[in-house]
């Protein structure tokens, strides 16, 4: 058989004498495909995670068919390798198509297969691949040993496909839904390992029967050429909802900052209370409850009860070893101090290429950081196990509002695939689960001052420096809320927090990583919002 296989400058088409189902042991074919076309494609896709860094060239690590009755696609598993000397590995399936009005965004490569002209494109935007990846979860076997492993959970029954389309906007990885009803993601950014989503969703799903997150239905994993089992796709169940919570509390906070003018409240005149304490509902002073209203913190409460639960579930495990609980070490220690000082360095020198974007608040706030920049680093070194009684266990790991969905008064927690930017081994450490708890504070004190800087301009009449110090005594109200809430649950459960001030030493300690952790972001991509971390970090280094 004579392998045609060039690209002729006329039409800049591929050509292939040989079958579809082959192509890709066609090396011609394959280096064509990973030259300069794949990298303009990808570079534009919005799940591609390496836009700061320089593709130095694209690797073909792994490929496999994603097929039924014949029916044949490809999933590759490409290894992106950066002028940086790094590389990232990216799932792309892929599809022949020879209608000429299909898909015209999402084309990679023009290309002639035995003499049909047509296009190579990302498969999910063709039904009948969406149609048979579903059809391969639903008919899964209970145990598959193949390269391609699908799996359905005991939960998905009697289902056909009716429909399918895309979700939406997507960051990292592709959500496709089917028949209004599920959710199948597609992660695209791929890791040597189970990917934390899949592993938290199932456990806590099938295994602890923990309501307030999307069951799991199912998933796609691949079994690579060096035996890795690796995550491509996890099947859930669409939550019907109305919103996220971060859109959620940024209306509530707006309803909260209008009430000051709208009832005349003097915010000098406000009464505050401690950082940290833990509050029950009795607790909160009438006159913040009448400037914020009880509904605000009904709904403080619910979270916590929710997120208070889930960490009992994520502890209450004695059987499978990723999920028992662990008390700390020395090699956490170890690990939690390298990673610690590498960010804050990392932080450190961004501030200080940074510091001429900064203006007002931010500016004293950015130089008190940097004047104590060795009593942070302590701060972050003096971290000593052996004075700890608590417990570590599986979290959530990139915890906040926007990670949660608002349905009836009620909050679903979702997305536990753990920090960006974190290797997928330290997303599976056992933490504290105050970590998470720190996550959601952090993201509070985020939509208090969203909502200053959204709206300051337009809707309030006090000053916005006024504004940040009613923020603040709100936020401790909160927070205090919440704690008292989440405390009260997990101790009824048996959770082992340890005791009062191992708490609050790590609370504050994962809150300060937290509030460097966003700094970073902030100062590199909208410095007037860096003023959060700052006063974040100013809290708690001054408390």
């Amino acid at each position: 058989m004579t392998h045609e296989a060039s690209i002729s400058s006329i039409d800049s088409h591929f050509k292939s004498d040989e079958a579809w189902e082959v192509l890709l042991d066609n090396e011609a074919f394959v280096k064509t495909f990973l030259s300069d076309v794949l990298e303009d494609y990808i570079i534009k896709q919005r799940w591609y995670g390496g836009k700061s860094s320089q593709i130095k060239y694209i690797e073909l690590a792994e490929y496999f068919r994603i097929q039924q009755h014949g029916e044949v696609y490809f999933g590759l598993i490409l290894e992106v390798n950066f002028v940086e000397s790094f590389y990232q590995h990216y799932f792309l399936p892929i599809a022949f198509v020879t209608d000429v009005n299909f898909a015209q965004k999402d084309r990679i490569l023009p290309i002639s297969i035995q003499n049909q002209k047509g296009h190579i494109i990302d498969a999910v935007n063709l039904e009948a691949f969406r149609k048979l990846v579903f059809e391969r979860i639903i008919t899964a076997e209970p145990k598959d040993t193949t390269k391609v492993q699908y799996h359905k959970s005991h939960l998905f029954n009697n289902v056909s496909y009716e429909s399918s389309r895309f979700m939406g906007l997507e960051q990292s990885n592709t959500s496709l839904v089917y028949n209004d009803k599920y959710v199948l993601k597609f992660f695209r950014r791929i890791f040597g390992d189970k990917n934390p989503d899949y592993e938290m969703s199932r456990f806590l799903s099938e295994k602890k029967e923990f309501k307030n997150t999307p069951a799991y239905l199912g998933s796609i994993n691949l079994v690579d050429s060096e035996n890795t089992n690796i995550t491509i796709g996890l099947m859930q169940e669409m939550i019907p909802n109305e919103g996220d919570a971060w859109d959620y509390m940024l209306k509530e906070l707006h309803r909260v900052f209008s009430n000051l003018e709208y009832k005349k409240i003097v915010i000098n005149n406000l009464p505050n209370t401690e950082l940290y304490q833990r509050l029950t509902i009795q607790d909160i002073p009438p006159q913040i409850i009448d400037w914020a209203g009880l509904n605000l913190f009904n709904q403080v409460q619910t979270l916590a009860k929710r997120t208070a639960e889930m960490h009992i579930a994520l502890g209450s495990e004695f059987e499978e070893t990723a999920f028992t609980p662990a008390h700390y070490n020395g090699d956490y220690e170890v690990w939690l101090k390298n990673k610690m000082l590498y960010q804050f360095q990392n932080r450190l020198n961004i501030i200080e290429n940074n510091q001429g974007k900064l203006e007002g608040l931010a500016v004293s706030l950015a130089q008190e950081f940097l004047d104590k920049k060795n009593s942070i680093r302590k701060r972050f070194v003096n971290f000593d196990w052996t004075k700890l009684k608590g417990e570590r266990i599986r979290v959530h790991g990139d915890y906040h509002l926007g990670q949660v969905l608002v349905k009836d008064n009620d909050y679903y927690i979702l997305d536990f695939e753990g920090e960006p930017e974190s290797t997928i081994r330290d997303r599976k450490v056992k933490q504290p689960p105050l970590k998470d708890v720190a996550g959601l504070f952090r993201s509070f004190h985020y939509a208090l001052y969203a909502t200053v800087f959204n709206n300051s301009e337009t809707h309030y009449k006090e000053s916005q420096e006024a504004l940040f110090n009613a923020s603040e005594i709100l936020y401790r109200y909160i927070t205090g809320l919440f704690l008292g809430t989440y405390v009260t649950e997990t101790q009824n459960a048996n959770l082992n927090l340890g005791y009062n001030k191992e708490r609050i030493f790590i609370l504050k300690y994962c809150l300060l990583e937290k509030a460097v952790y966003e700094l970073g972001y902030e100062l590199n991509s909208r410095p007037q919002w860096a003023v959060i971390p700052l006063k974040g970090i100013s809290n708690i280094i001054n408390h």
